[in-house]
């Protein structure tokens, strides 16, 4: 049975984000498939990777338990906002202390690049933001998208990645978040 993993980055459970996340598990049910999910909001760590990697930080409990949902899952899926060209704060924080060497990939010694331990699963990423597409891409070059896609998951082995970028979030009305509900839903359904 195939395993999804859905993570949600935004630390606000009443944000669209949620309404996202929630719309493509129920079409993701329509499958065959195992479901899981982390909401990153609601667990207990300190986000902080405190001696960088020059000494491992023990894991706390709800840490340990999403690395061993991210090792099982097939296909991960990740929604979060897009601040400041990045993503929140507590995502980094949970990035940063679960997507380690040893566990999302292995260094080699002598070799620019690591062997990539998450090879097999693939992804979808969700991402909402305030700022137009166009000037995402024209001005700034899409640097969340590359951080996400290249930076963190393709380094661990992650592919496909495929990304879907809502916008703009700021003042859009019922319809237009309802037409995302439904697509959203869809990719769920056809597990993309």
């Amino acid at each position: 049975m195939k395993q999804i993993l859905i993570i949600n980055g935004h630390p606000d459970k009443e944000s669209f984000n949620y309404a996202l996340s929630a719309a493509y598990r129920e079409g993701a049910a329509k499958n065959n498939v195992q479901i899981d999910q982390i909401n990153i909001g609601d667990l207990d760590f300190n986000p902080n990777l405190k001696f960088g990697y020059r000494q491992r930080t023990d894991l706390e409990p709800d840490l340990l338990d999403a690395i061993e949902k991210i090792k099982k899952s097939d296909h991960i899926v990740w929604l979060f906002p897009m601040w400041w060209y990045s993503y929140p704060a507590i995502m980094k924080g949970f990035i940063d202390r679960t997507f380690l060497p040893g566990i999302t990939y292995q260094p080699i010694e002598g070799k620019p690049l690591p062997k990539k331990l998450l090879k097999g699963k693939t992804a979808r990423v969700i991402i909402t933001s305030d700022t137009p597409r166009w000037y995402d891409f024209l001005y700034m070059k899409s640097p969340t998208r590359h951080q996400i896609k290249k930076g963190v998951l393709q380094f661990c082995g992650v592919k496909p990645v495929k990304i879907t970028q809502i916008a703009t979030i700021k003042g859009s009305n019922k319809a237009f978040r309802d037409k995302w509900l439904q697509k959203v839903y869809q990719l769920g359904e056809k597990l993309k």
